[in-house]
């Protein structure tokens, strides 16, 4: 009878484990398999940072779309402040989107940086007539899809349009 002793069955299994492991990093068949189990949650948190950044775009086009709204409404049906007001909250579907602070109407002259407020009636430097305007201006609050520690999680967005009505 030959006895077999237990340091051979041990060193027996360690060389066929270390064949089996040979055989294993010599073999790449799983190696794509590995690859995208390791990239595929860095991938995914990219694409939904990058739609958060787009759609965080979208709503603050939103915003300025709103006050343009608002002052062409003005320009075609002249100052209402409360019809103003209702043409920039339904300008977009973005139902967060409020007038704020409300529409006003000014007289002023056009001036190279702007326009400069004056009393209606004043003859403005170049030698015209003040004109009529109207400034909108719309606001939203806008909150991230995701917390990313190192910047706000929400955002608030303002525009403002000044239009001349005469």
């Amino acid at each position: 009878m030959t006895r077999i002793f237990p340091g051979y069955r041990i060193r027996r299994g360690a060389s066929t484990l270390r064949r089996f492991f040979a055989r294993l990093a010599g073999d790449p068949s799983g190696a794509a398999a590995v690859e995208l189990g390791l990239l595929a949650p860095v991938l995914t948190l990219m694409v939904v940072s990058v739609i958060d950044i787009g759609l965080g775009v979208h709503r603050k086009m939103q915003v300025e779309d709103a006050a343009q709204v608002g002052a062409q409404y003005a320009m075609r049906n002249g100052f209402d402040a409360n019809a103003i007001s209702n043409a920039v909250v339904s300008a977009t579907n973005f139902s967060s989107i409020t007038a704020a602070p409300a529409p006003v109407k000014f007289c002023g002259c056009a001036t190279g940086s702007g326009i400069s407020t004056v009393s209606c009636g004043t003859t403005c430097p170049g030698g015209a007539v003040a004109g009529t305007y109207t400034m909108v201006s719309a606001q939203a609050k806008y909150s991230s899809l995701l917390n990313y520690q190192f910047v706000p999680q929400t955002y608030y967005f303002s525009a403002q349009s000044t239009a001349r009505l005469q």
